[in-house]
């Protein structure tokens, strides 16, 4: 397969730039992109030293490298050009458009989409991470009135790290509670479920990967069995029908896409940006 090396570069986090770059390359297949972050490119000694990394991967490559840059000071962006390599300046896309658009100048500041800008934001933030380490599997219930969401399903079909994406990137306060075996000779979801029905938001899986997701933690256990999996899986999506509970099969999906479509089918709004 091709390879080609690609360079996200900035004076900040990098992460605007990885972002953006990450987005605009996974378009390509046939290609193997070696990724490169080199965040707080701050001065020009450290923006020789990009320069000399970036063209020692065009060298080997034989290709020329792809660099996305977010970098503000324009003595270090000039800098970073002179590399033989080709050559995605964010800022200078889009901010130069913006400004004849908005007839105001951009304040070019280094960080500002990641630092703590607004305390209030950065707070909220810290808040709903904290709620969702707090209240994941089940851990505080007598918290769940003040949730944005719970999350149920059965173990190790995504709960944990939905709720905690949830919270870090949309300050939403989640929970997530798993449904057991317990819970299974039952009929329909426990009661403490369903005093919040309405925050209620179902997890599904395929039983074939659910057991082998189950096997790298308890392998040959009953936990971690086909014939488990599927009566698991089997019953929580018939009380979810039942009850008319949304749902989402986390199988074929990233963490981003699930929690993207959760906020998308439950009506929630992010609090932070």
């Amino acid at each position: 397969m091709k390879k080609r090396t690609a360079f996200f570069i900035s004076d900040g986090t990098g992460i605007t730039a990885e972002t953006l770059g990450n987005s605009l390359l996974t378009q390509f297949e046939g290609i193997h992109f070696e990724m490169i972050t080199l965040p707080y490119i701050d001065t020009l000694d450290k923006a020789q030293n990009v320069v000399e990394k970036i063209n020692s991967a065009t060298a080997q490559d034989g290709e020329l490298a792809i660099v996305f840059d977010t970098i503000v000071n324009p003595a270090i962006r000039e800098k970073v050009a002179s590399s033989q390599a080709f050559k995605i300046d964010v800022f200078e896309s889009f901010l130069k458009p913006l400004e004849h658009e908005l007839q105001l100048h951009s304040s070019y500041s280094v960080g500002k989409s990641h630092a703590i800008n607004e305390s209030s934001r950065y707070k909220e933030r810290i808040a709903s991470v904290n709620f969702a380490l707090d209240n994941d599997d089940g851990g505080r219930i007598q918290q769940y009135g003040k949730a944005d969401l719970i999350l149920v399903g059965v173990s190790r079909c995504g709960k944990t790290p939905t709720c905690l994406y949830m919270a870090l990137q949309f300050g939403i306060r989640a929970a997530n509670y798993p449904i057991t075996i317990d819970d299974l000779e039952r009929s329909g979801l426990p009661d403490v479920l369903m005093q919040h029905r309405n925050k209620l938001f179902g997890l599904t899986i395929d039983p074939f990967h659910l057991a082998a997701i189950r096997h790298e933690r308890r392998p040959n256990s009953r936990y971690a069995s086909l014939e488990q999996c599927e009566f698991e899986v089997r019953e929580v999506e018939r009380r979810f029908a039942q009850l008319g509970i949304g749902t989402i099969n986390t199988t074929h999906f990233s963490v981003e896409e699930i929690a993207t479509r959760i906020m998308a089918d439950a009506g929630l709004t992010r609090r932070i940006v």
